[in-house]
């Protein structure tokens, strides 16, 4: 079977992180050998690569083509005005892809399936082009695009146009399949398949060894992600004042990090704080493997996979309780959730952690049921249902 994957959340050569669970997503359906796919990921058209343009000039950095996990993977333009840019957005996207939408179809990659990824824009314009060639479409939602964006009346409504379109729309969560049935769309048409873990890449290291080499002290915090306000980051710093003795390692980027980097001097705790930067995975591994929890202390979440990736370490991990976290977080093998997502919550939760702490074998045990072995083959039983739909 031959399917194009469509989105603008795939890792590309210039941010590498960048939806790095589409990408993990694809590869495990590569794997099995049943399925060819080519990945259209559109990225904002800018006219400029320089860096004092800031963020904007990463765009324009992407490369137009390139080879990921032994796919194909085309990067189109597509213009995005300001202020008007979410309601006009499907449509740009989808204009901007058409042209080379149909030059692979002429290099002779005929595909059967359109796999989109985030339900709006991506989603929506993904409808559009399966329209167009007629093509089958299946729809991923991921949490933000369904909490967020669906509560704006001119994309709910293309949303709503585009779930009559697809033939079948995923959820990694239940509580996300229930909010799209709230808006309306058809419940029939939802299948929940949570995101899994890689269990070969996120694995148990030598905990002491790599802590000495990494020159981690005490008991060691971890947070992974954006350097944004809904990320939670000052929350934890925050946090360390009724944790004595506890060190944080925040593994990320972005434009709090000064701020941030204020807060830890403003609390006198330069020696217990560290930046790590952006991380590969194979990096991030030997911290989760080091630290003696992740901590999540996000605002909004749909379904965290630095939660399954801690504890696919061995690493257990203290939450909030956003988006699909408690469907992740529901054994003490697991970690603990936050009774409130403010500084004394997230010292509370850790203490209650220290204090019942489980063993590295038995979190591993529990994050060896997220593998992505049944997600994968349901996934490819609908790619197959929506290439019968059109037969």
């Amino acid at each position: 079977m031959k399917i194009l994957t469509f989105t603008t959340l795939f890792p590309n050569s210039v941010k590498s992180h960048h939806g790095i669970f589409t990408q993990t997503s694809l590869n495990d359906i590569l794997r099995t050998g049943e399925v060819e796919a080519v990945v259209v990921a559109p990225v904002p058209w800018f006219p400029f690569k320089s860096p004092r343009f800031g963020s904007y000039s990463i765009f324009a950095r992407v490369p137009r083509e390139e080879m990921r996990i032994g796919a194909r993977v085309l990067h189109p333009r597509y213009f995005l005005p300001p202020k008007v840019g979410m309601n006009v957005a499907p449509w740009l996207m989808a204009n901007a892809a058409k042209r080379l939408i149909q030059k692979v179809i002429d290099d002779g990659f005929n595909f059967d399936v359109i796999d989109a990824h985030y339900f709006y824009p991506d989603g929506v314009a993904a409808a559009i082009l399966g329209k167009h060639f007629r093509k089958p479409v299946v729809i991923s939602a991921l949490g933000t695009d369904v909490n967020l964006i669906s509560q704006f009346a001119v994309p709910r409504k293309m949303m709503m146009w585009a779930s009559r379109q697809a033939s079948s729309i995923v959820t990694v969560r239940e509580a996300l399949k229930t909010e799209l049935v709230n808006i309306g769309v058809d419940g029939r048409k939802i299948a929940t398949l949570r995101n899994g873990v890689d269990l070969e890449l996120f694995r148990p290291v030598d905990r002491e060894a790599t802590r000495a080499r990494l020159g981690i002290g005490g008991f060691a915090l971890l947070s992974v992600g954006n350097l944004v306000a809904i990320k939670g980051h000052d929350r934890i710093i925050e946090s360390l004042s009724a944790l004595p003795g506890t060190r944080l390692l925040i593994a990320g980027s972005g434009p709090d990090e000064e701020a941030l980097k204020k807060l830890v001097r403003t609390n006198g705790m330069e020696d217990r704080v560290r930046f790590l930067g952006p991380l590969p995975q194979e990096t991030l591994r030997e911290y989760y493997g080091a630290a003696d929890a992740l901590v999540l202390a996000s605002s909004r979440e749909g379904w965290a996979n630095v939660l399954l990736e801690a504890m696919a370490c061995g690493t257990p991990v203290v939450a909030s309780r956003v988006g699909g976290t408690p469907e992740v977080v529901t054994s003490p093998a697991a970690g603990v959730l936050m009774p409130s997502n403010t500084p004394e919550g997230i010292a509370q939760a850790v203490r209650a952690l220290q204090a019942d702490y489980p063993a590295a074998g038995t979190t591993r045990a529990y994050a060896e049921q997220f593998s992505w072995a049944d997600t994968t083959r349901r996934k490819i039983k609908l790619f197959e249902e929506a290439k019968a739909s059109v037969r």
